[in-house]
């Protein structure tokens, strides 16, 4: 369901158009920066986790900032589901010359994690910057590409620039939790017409730290696995504990997951993971790097694969994984379990079916008794994108110029985004360099969220040149 920008939001537009950061509250910064800040400040304020929450109102005020920097009503679309009203998101698109370019689509997740007062060292919905870092929650994951996005179209319109390629942007709720709406599922099977685009733009990438803040790589995401559940279940009559036997619900339940533990899926590699394991490999000179290096060259390689499986990551970019996650069973204190269950939640290999993995766990486990059913939501097959040069060599050319001497790899998230939905209805996406993190993963889904300040100005500036180069094209 898509609405028009209300009465309200216009009068909060028009209120925004002169908001600029006193010189006491980010003190150095350029005029363009200041400004950011305040945008940026708003968006991690505005809470939208799922339970108390509202990506509605947070769309609603990022679709306000682009109305005061001059978007017409018709280039800005609020939508939202009417069983989920809080869900909401926005879609804005600046026109570009051409007619004949395909549009760039930039995607970014309002949705936040919980963040309880009592466990937060600082309030978890307030801005905080303190010793070189942004402190709040989102202020990384992923109001910071979101808050780069709005910023970035509002200061085009405003510079009069038009790019050769149309460039739309979709902000959208829902990433963090399964269970709920999801925006960007929304969009790609109800408005597809809407998000059209030859690539997508998203979070996954970015660069990585050591505990000093230097930066050591940056990464361009190029794929994903597919994040799938499953219920795997067994029944029994029970009866009275003070007479056991051996067949045993709960006994049953233990015997298959002792199976999926101990079953290894086969190897696996793609381009960009092929790629990924020659480059970090040959960037570290050690024993783990050189067997990196000789996989990439020969994935039936057992003796390298057995030295690269020591690094979790590692281990998990080879392959679909599977784990148990979450245990129920039994009915009584007294009484033999008449029923057991478990969660395994499987991270599955780009171009693997969700009926291919289901097979492979039954075949592991070899119970035909056991029960073994896809949990909902049920996800598109994983399909990568290409290692295309007209997306990687632009993202390269300038982290040469931001990052000088920091190589741009392409990698493979072993974890989940948005960026599913929209490779379903053939938008490839593309996780960007720009931003970056430490080696502690920055309170990122825990406590004390934070991002580096460095991080936040210097990606953003990348991510502007990298934008305007994938739209002048």
């Amino acid at each position: 369901m898509t609405s028009r920008l209300r009465g309200p939001l216009v009068a909060l537009a028009l209120s925004l158009t002169a908001t600029l950061a006193s010189a006491t509250e980010a003190p150095g910064l350029r005029p363009d920066q200041a400004e950011f800040r305040q945008l940026y400040k708003e968006l991690v304020e505005t809470n939208t986790t799922i339970s108390s929450g509202s990506c509605t109102l947070a769309a609603e005020r990022m679709a306000a900032r682009l109305k005061a920097a001059g978007f017409a009503d018709k280039e800005i679309t609020l939508f939202a589901a009417p069983d989920h009203p809080k869900e909401g998101g926005v879609v804005a698109i600046l026109p570009g010359k051409s007619t004949t370019a395909k549009p760039i689509l930039l995607l970014a997740h309002l949705d936040v994690v919980e963040a309880k007062r009592e466990d937060w060292t600082r309030a978890p919905f307030t801005l905080v910057e303190e010793n070189g870092y942004f402190y709040a929650r989102g202020s990384a994951d992923d109001k910071s590409m979101a808050a780069i996005w709005t910023d970035m179209l509002a200061r085009f319109r405003k510079e009069h620039y038009q790019p050769n390629r149309t460039i739309k942007m979709a902000l959208t709720c829902g990433e963090e939790t399964t269970w709920a709406f999801n925006g960007a599922q929304w969009l790609a099977q109800n408005r597809p017409d809407l998000i059209s685009a030859e690539f997508a733009l998203n979070e996954g990438g970015g660069g990585d730290a050591d505990v000093n803040g230097k930066l050591i790589d940056q990464t361009m995401q190029v794929g994903e696995k597919v994040s799938q559940n499953f219920r795997i279940e067994t029944t029994n009559a029970g009866g009275h504990s003070s007479i056991p036997i051996r067949d045993n619900a709960i006994y049953e339940l233990a015997d298959a997951i002792r199976a999926v533990r101990d079953y290894e899926f086969p190897i696996q590699m793609t381009d960009v993971t092929r790629t990924f394991f020659a480059k970090v490999g040959a960037s570290r000179k050690d024993k783990l790097g050189n067997a990196m290096m000789a996989l990439a060259k020969n994935p039936n390689d057992k003796a390298a694969e057995a030295i690269v499986n020591t690094d979790r990551t590692y281990h998990s970019m080879l392959r679909t994984t599977c784990v148990a996650t979450l245990l129920d069973g039994g009915h009584a204190n007294n009484a033999l379990p008449q029923r057991a269950g478990a969660n395994i939640n499987c991270r599955i290999f780009p171009g693997n079916t969700i009926d291919a993995t289901q097979a492979a766990l039954a075949k592991a486990i070899n119970d035909p008794k056991l029960k073994i059913t896809p949990v909902p939501p049920i996800r598109p097959v994983a399909l990568p994108p290409s290692l295309d040069p007209k997306v990687m060599q632009p993202a390269e050319q300038l982290a040469a110029k931001f990052f000088p001497d920091v190589p741009v790899i392409p990698t493979m998230s072993t974890g989940a985004t948005d960026g599913i939905f929209l490779e379903a209805v053939g938008i490839p996406t593309y996780g960007v360099p720009g931003l970056w993190g430490g080696p502690d993963g920055d309170g990122v889904h825990g406590l004390n969220e934070r991002i580096w300040v460095k991080s936040l100005y210097t990606g953003r500036d990348y991510l502007t040149e990298l934008v305007k180069a994938y739209a002048d094209t």
